[in-house]
């Protein structure tokens, strides 16, 4: 898949530190997830409370991935790469030393853990620029495998909770944040075509354009999902069929593995058929799991299976819109990975909350699973619609640029 003509074309110790970086950003993102067991006994929280929390660093990181990607392009995405892990180890040690002694406090560090999520609006352009259009969706799906931290997040935090407490956990995590930190500082570099910073006013130019918003609603959906269920998994598995938080961190992690490392062979895919084609599948996928998902299946390893092939169908689903956006948007790549980032963080936020709703509610996760498989399914009707108009016009957009379209 990582063909001789690949490595020659870009600069591979920036790609593998932009993955680096995204991964174990990630991995802090989301840390309230896997500790949400834990936490939740804490503090004495209900459904609605553990959905919220874990939501509220996804809806953080989904703003603030706008704020990273016009940064990106002001100042370039090395120095926000390296000021945006320095505010988060920053409030990670400070967490840690101060301790945590309230539900809304928890809230509050949730905050500062969207800096985390920012990541993605940072690390995608770092890479993305130094490789041409026919290579963008393997480059952006390495990079975006980075969303993997989530999955160490599962496999870690819990056991390293029942051992240390969750507090513990929290500094804890600012060490392998440190170790990425020094990585990024020394071999991450800037490409050398890096486009002119514009006025803040040109960025909102890009919402003018409705493709903007199409590959808004497409990442909201993918990659809202992901990290919905990536944030959520660990207390699905222990509500629903009462798994120990320690196993259910090692359930999520198989599910959010499966999904990450699929996204660079989504992106690899749609270099070669298409992002649309690669995204009609997808959604068709997605909407099936989710739908077979939220009939509580009589065994926690059926689940397992179904929502692995879930995060599958997502995690190939992300790397295909991300092979489209370059096309199109390629001096705009900065601001538009941030607003499309954006609203993937704000379906995640959508979805982690509206399942600790409806568990409040209906004492089932079965309406927020269904709900969001009617939202991949409102995907793939769009997608029919525009798929034909982007043909015939970023036809004419990619040629005029010497370049070979690939939709």
């Amino acid at each position: 898949m990582i063909s001789r003509s690949f490595l020659k074309a870009g600069h591979t110790p920036t790609l593998l530190s932009a993955f680096l970086y995204f991964d174990l950003s990630f991995m802090v993102w989301v840390i309230l997830g896997p500790l949400g067991v834990a936490i939740a006994k804490t503090f004495h929280l209900d459904p609605a409370q553990k959905g919220f929390m874990v939501a509220i660093p996804v809806l953080a990181g989904a703003l603030l991935r706008l704020v990273a990607g016009v940064a990106v392009d002001h100042i370039g995405p090395k120095k926000t790469g390296l000021v945006g892990q320095l505010i988060v180890i920053a409030g990670l040690i400070t967490a840690w030393r101060l301790g945590l002694h309230s539900y809304h406090q928890v809230l509050a560090l949730g905050v500062i853990l969207g800096v985390a999520g920012a990541s993605f609006a940072v690390a995608l352009p770092l890479a993305s620029r130094w490789y041409p259009p026919e290579h963008q969706g393997l480059a952006l799906g390495i990079a975006g495998a980075g969303n993997s931290g989530t999955a160490l997040a599962a496999l870690f935090a819990p056991s390293l909770a029942q051992h240390f407490g969750w507090n513990t956990v929290i500094g804890l995590a600012a060490l392998p944040l440190c170790v990425a930190f020094a990585v990024y500082l020394v071999f991450a570099k800037d490409a050398p075509n890096r486009p002119a910073p514009k006025k803040l006013a040109e960025y909102l130019d890009v919402l003018k354009t409705k493709d903007a918003w199409w590959l808004m609603l497409l990442y909201g959906v993918t990659f809202g999902g992901f990290v919905g269920l990536s944030s959520s998994l660990t207390i699905y598995f222990n509500a629903e069929y009462g798994l120990p938080a320690v196993t259910a961190g090692f359930f999520t992690a198989a599910c959010v593995f499966a999904g990450s490392f699929v996204r660079p062979v989504g992106g690899a895919i749609a270099d070669r058929i298409g992002g649309v084609r690669t995204l009609t599948v997808v959604y068709v996928l997605a909407a099936l799991g989710l739908a077979v998902a939220s009939f509580q299946l009589p065994s926690p390893f059926i689940a397992l299976g179904v929502i692995m092939f879930v995060m599958m169908s997502l995690g190939a689903g992300n790397g295909a819109v991300f092979q489209l956006a370059p096309q199109r948007f390629g001096k705009e790549i900065g601001v538009v990975t941030g607003l499309v980032g954006m609203t993937g963080g704000v379906g995640g936020f959508y979805l982690a909350s509206s399942l600790g709703w409806a568990k409040q509610v209906t004492g089932s996760y079965q309406a927020g699973l269904l709900a969001f498989a009617a939202l991949a399914l409102l995907a793939l009707t769009g997608l029919t619609r525009v798929k034909t108009r982007w043909r015939k016009t970023w036809g004419a957009q990619v040629q005029t640029a010497g370049a070979a379209l690939r939709l």
